[in-house]
Formats: structure tokens, C-alpha cells, sequence
């Protein structure tokens, strides 16, 4: 009998994608909200559509600081911001992306996050301590941060004693040591309080983000280099019940992207972030950098803050075990590697 039986080929049944609402903190327009899109565009194309993220701007479903309360209760299925949002929950919370400034960099922060215990703290915090239905993931480094934009140069501490200022998270509790009027707000509501002489300073976070959100058209103060927020990173939140439901395969390929999108994030802010400060000045804002005077006092305020939130075992613990790793690896980076200011002066600032 000529040829052999046919073999049947097996059914194949595409698999619907999972398709899941993703929402950032940040207005439009905000090189942020960019971070957040490049994430989205890098899961959806890693999970080969299996996965359609649909990335929604501050506001689309919920406001901008009820994201993770949104996520846990599946309202939204995942959302892209900063710790330091959700620090009226815990004090803490804001130890997982603006950490005391032990001279480590976000870099070296997410180290602590990857190899260092912190993300066990943080998830004991997240679904042990608030009982949040939420997957964290701690993503993007961000360099330091401002001291922010005024009506006139901040020369001395006391300049910042009954002043109204924007910032959030820690650096709230810090300024406050320093007498400070603190006024916590998103971004997207920040210069509308300037122009309306609400607030009287404020941060965000860079040269992109600032210009965006129109901080050049009510000041012409930017002081650079602060150690209220000498290190930030993102937080990427998911729904628990929902990603636990995805297969382990598409969970693995969100981690990944969450790691891809930080390096590439690192990279576009380092050509963004310098353009635009240049920007910056050719429009006339002065860039002033912050005085050593108002540097050591905000350290003296950070041993303060400490000490204060430290009643708190948990906050202890997160600090204790920062303080362990910076001392470490910073202390190594210090011993180890040539003084880059040394090599860029032989260089670009020739006599």
C-alpha cells in the first residue's frame, strides 16, 4: 500500500491578547510620561501581542495620586509614578525612590532594590503592611534633583524659613526641619499655584520636565543640586490578581521590559536632560547651584528626619539596611574609581 497513514496536525487556537489599562502620573506632555510609553511599547512588543498595555495620561481614569489605590482595587490594571506619591500610606514607602542622600546615586539605589534586600522590604511594605493588591516593580534611575525654581536666588538657609514650597514624599519632612511651608502637589498643578502666587518655590524633578510644564514662564531662578532628592527611581504598579493570572512566561517578559525600559531611560534623560538645560538658558533662566551652606543644612536635616521616622521599626529597618549597602558600595565607588570633575575640567575648562 503506497504512503503511510497522514498524520492529523494539531489544532492551533490563537490566543486572545490581555489587553490591560495602564495609567501614569504625569500630564501628557511630560518627558515622563514618555518613560512610561516607552515601558508600554517595549512589554507589548517582548510579548509578541500577547499583552497589549494601552497607556492613559495623569487624570484619564483616576487623578494622578490615586493611581495606586486604583490599581489595587482593578479600577486600572497597572500604573507608572514615584513612591514618594504614596507616602501618606507610609513613611516609609517614600524610602523606595527618594532615600535619605547617603552620597549613593538611583543607580546604586536600584542596586539595594536588586541585590540588597530592598525588594523584600518593599513588597513586605507593599502587601504585608498596607495590604495592597499590588505588584511593584522599581525601575529608572533618576539623577538628583533640583533644589527648584524661585522668584530669587536661595543663598541662605535662612531664605527657606516660612517659605512656600512644593515637593513631595521625605523631602517634605526635611523641609519642614528647615522651616519651611511645604505644599505636597502633582505636577501638572504646580506652576498654575506659582503664577497664582500660591506657592512662593517649587521642584519637579529636570531640565525636560520643567520646561514642559512651564516653569521658565514664572521664574527665572532654577537652583541645581540639592540633597532633598539627591535620588529617584520609578515604580512600575501592576494589580496582583490580575498579573498572578498572567502566564509566567508573559510575567517574566514585563520584568524584563521594566529593566530594559530603565537602561534605555538612563540614556535618553542623559541626552534630553542636557539639551534642555541648555534650552533653558538661552531663554534667559539663570542656573545657579545651591550654596554648601543650604547643602549642609539640609544633611543636618536629614539626621533629623531620621531619627524622628526611625520610632517606626519598619522605617529602621529599611534605613538600616540603606545605610548598610550605600556605606558599602558608595564607599567602594569613591575608593575605586578616578574623580570624573578631575578629567572633564583637563578637558572642556582649559584656561
Amino acid at each position: 500500500m503506497a504512503g503511510a497513514a497522514a498524520v492529523a496536525a494539531p489544532a492551533v487556537h490563537a490566543q486572545a491578547s490581555v489587553k490591560l489599562k495602564f495609567q501614569s502620573t504625569w500630564p501628557n506632555k511630560d518627558i515622563f510620561h514618555e518613560f512610561a510609553g516607552d515601558f508600554v511599547k517595549t512589554v507589548n512588543a517582548m510579548s509578541g501581542g500577547r499583552v497589549e498595555l494601552e497607556l492613559l495620561a495623569a487624570g484619564a481614569v483616576v487623578p494622578a495620586f490615586q493611581v495606586a489605590d486604583a490599581v489595587s482595587a482593578g479600577i486600572i490594571d497597572g500604573g507608572h509614578g514615584v513612591s514618594a506619591y504614596w507616602y501618606g500610606k507610609n513613611k516609609a514607602f517614600s524610602l523606595f525612590g527618594t532615600a535619605p542622600a547617603f552620597g549613593w546615586d538611583a543607580d546604586e539605589l536600584l542596586g539595594w532594590i536588586r541585590y540588597g534586600g530592598g525588594q523584600q522590604l518593599y513588597d513586605e511594605l507593599v502587601q504585608n503592611i498596607l495590604k495592597l493588591n499590588v505588584v511593584g516593580l522599581l525601575t529608572g534611575p533618576m539623577p538628583g534633583q533640583p533644589l527648584g525654581w524661585f522668584k530669587s536666588e536661595i543663598s541662605s538657609p535662612d531664605q527657606l524659613k516660612n517659605l512656600k514650597y512644593r515637593t513631595v514624599g521625605l523631602a517634605a519632612d526635611l523641609n519642614k526641619e528647615l522651616g519651611v511651608a511645604v505644599t505636597i502637589l502633582p505636577g501638572g498643578e504646580i506652576v498654575p499655584a506659582m503664577d497664582r502666587g500660591l506657592i512662593d518655590g517649587a521642584e519637579f524633578n529636570n531640565p525636560s520636565s520643567d520646561t514642559v510644564l512651564g516653569f521658565p514662564d514664572v521664574s527665572k531662578v532654577y537652583m541645581v543640586k540639592s540633597y532633598h532628592q539627591a535620588l529617584e527611581c520609578f515604580e512600575v504598579l501592576f494589580n496582583k490578581t490580575k498579573f498572578d493570572g498572567l502566564p509566567k512566561d508573559v510575567q517574566a517578559i514585563i520584568r524584563g521590559a521594566a529593566d530594559a525600559a530603565s537602561s534605555d531611560m538612563m540614556w535618553k534623560a542623559q541626552d534630553r536632560y542636557s539639551k534642555d538645560l541648555e534650552a533653558l538658558k538661552a531663554r534667559g533662566v539663570k542656573v545657579i547651584q545651591t550654596p554648601a551652606a543650604v547643602l549642609q543644612a539640609q544633611l543636618n536635616a536629614w539626621d533629623k528626619v531620621i531619627a524622628n521616622l526611625s520610632s517606626d521599626p519598619f522605617f529602621k529597618k529599611v534605613v538600616d539596611s540603606q545605610m548598610a549597602w550605600a556605606k558599602r558600595v558608595v564607599g567602594f565607588r569613591l575608593e575605586y574609581e578616578p574623580d570624573s570633575a578631575m578629567a572633564y575640567n583637563h578637558f572642556f575648562k582649559k584656561a
